[in-house]
């Protein structure tokens, strides 16, 4: 992977000192208050923040995981990016990620000061206490047992005794075992410092594993991509994640951060955050995962030269409109609804008519005027409206009509809500169907949370597709780096 690496920060010193001032006068009485106060100013530690502001940069050092920071289209993105980014524009400098391959990298990267603070979904623990300092708690997580499912499940601690438990070194998960091995001495496990969290659930799912450890919001990710594992025993509950900082000299930058997270809660932030990465994670149960990806294997190859044609004409990601096309037949070209909306993304005769589609029951011509479609209601959006939630609109509107969606809009304002956020509008829409509401509107009355599971479940596929349907696509997009990445610690 090539990756270009930014400088290292150099040394500011604290010292500044106007020798012309300080008169030094050869009587014993002087000489030792004067070295009592030079080595006291020497003994301070920087001001982290300073530094931050005055090179311009917060570093932080971070995993490669789902729920902390990856690339996707050669873009960085991530909970913990998302949020530290927020933090880096609130204190006006640039953001450096530093790369590490393992959760116990961070100690040693924060105390040689190679990172301003880590944000990787660290939980505080007493080993770190000595040199380290947690920030403000922003998220809590469940830590699970996972099994799968047709396998005896464990009904306590003792069940899994002498069974094969393997687990990732990226994570903080040993400390769980280590506390349930005080009451269970014969209780024991492998670690595996090559394979992350993902890669075990996939093993546990394939059988060569008996169970692993992931938090929640790890397995809220990967539950649609593996629908045969279970969660067997909850190891810790309501588990806090925070930043982490070194203990001198980061002060400053620990109350300005912990400020941020709390301003963050209080206005929404985190929940947006949590909404575009977890939002969909429960839209399908264990049938629609399964039957989707059978489908995936028997149903997708006869349709994905159109799919990727229609996304290269359009500018879409083709695993999108696959997505798309999914939800509105099951990828089935001669579906007809009885509303009289026909084909494979299932358009009206009058939006067929509108991209000049003669045969709606063709393939190639319906997954053409559905990408025609949804592009076009994504251009139709405000400019105030950015990606992610802007495709999420734009399916949305695909699903109910933009004037319906426009009147969602004005219900998200009229709660004082930011109508530009999915996750506001996404609540807003129901009361569409609300008498209390639709009279009022100006296009009436609609079924408006059908486009709320619309979008939520090809969110869900689309997830699905981008993790299991091409791989090597997937793959090819990590080969270049972005140049505020720095991985040589």
């Amino acid at each position: 992977m090539k990756r270009r690496t930014i400088k290292k920060e150099r040394a500011l010193s604290t010292l500044d000192f106007d020798w012309t001032k300080i008169r030094v006068k050869y009587h014993r009485l002087f000489s030792i208050p004067i070295v009592c106060i030079l080595a006291v100013t020497c003994s301070n530690e920087p001001n982290v923040l300073d530094q931050i502001k005055e090179k311009g940069e917060l570093h932080v050092v971070t995993l490669i995981s789902p729920t902390t920071f990856y690339q996707d289209d050669m873009q960085m993105t991530g909970p913990e990016y998302d949020l530290v980014n927020e933090l880096a524009k609130n204190l006006g400098v640039k953001l450096v990620i530093k790369v590490v391959d393992k959760i116990a990298d961070i100690k040693p990267a924060l105390e040689s000061g190679k990172g301003h603070l880590a944000a990787a979904g660290v939980t505080p623990t007493e080993n770190w206490s000595e040199s380290l300092i947690f920030g403000y708690p922003y998220a809590n997580v469940d830590t699970h047992l996972i099994y799968k499912r047709g396998n005896t499940k464990p009904q306590s601690v003792e069940n899994i005794v002498g069974r094969k438990i393997e687990i990732t070194s990226e994570n903080d998960h040993e400390e769980a075992l280590k506390e349930l091995k005080l009451d269970h001495p014969n209780l024991t496990w492998s670690t595996n410092a090559s394979q992350g969290v993902e890669e075990l659930m996939s093993r546990v799912d394939l059988e060569e594993i008996d169970f692993t450890i992931a938090d929640s919001n790890e397995f809220a990710l990967k539950r649609h991509i593996n629908p045969e594992l279970r969660v067997a025993l909850d190891l810790k509950k309501n588990k806090e994640l925070a930043w982490v900082y070194k203990k001198k000299g980061t002060r400053e930058l620990r109350e300005q951060a912990d400020n941020f997270l709390i301003e963050a809660e209080r206005e929404g932030l985190v929940t947006q955050i949590n909404e575009r990465y977890y939002g969909h994670a429960n839209a399908l149960d264990y049938v629609d995962t399964r039957t989707f990806i059978e489908h995936i294997e028997n149903r997708l190859p006869k349709y994905k030269e159109n799919f990727v044609s229609a996304g290269m004409r359009f500018d879409v990601d083709w695993r999108l409109l696959a997505a798309i096309g999914y939800q509105e037949s099951h990828w089935q070209p001669r579906a007809i609804s009885k509303t009289g909306v026909r084909g494979l993304m299932m358009l009206t005769l009058t939006t067929a008519k509108e991209l000049n589609i003669k045969n709606r029951l063709d393939p190639a011509s319906s997954i053409r005027g559905g990408a025609e479609y949804f592009i076009k209601q994504w251009h139709r959006l405000p400019e105030t409206i950015t990606e992610p939630d802007r495709s999420w609109f734009a399916l949305a509107a695909y699903n109910v009509g933009y004037g319906h969606l426009k009147d969602a809009w004005q219900v998200t304002e009229f709660q004082g809500n930011d109508p530009t956020r999915w996750d506001n509008v996404s609540k807003s829409l129901p009361l569409l169907a609300n008498k209390k509401w639709y009279p009022f509107l100006s296009h009436g009355y609609a079924r408006g949370w059908e486009p709320v599971i619309y979008v939520n479940n090809i969110r869900s596929y689309y997830e699905i597709l981008t993790s299991i349907a091409d791989k090597e696509e997937t793959v090819a997009t990590l080969v270049d780096a972005p140049i505020n990445i720095s991985d040589a610690l």
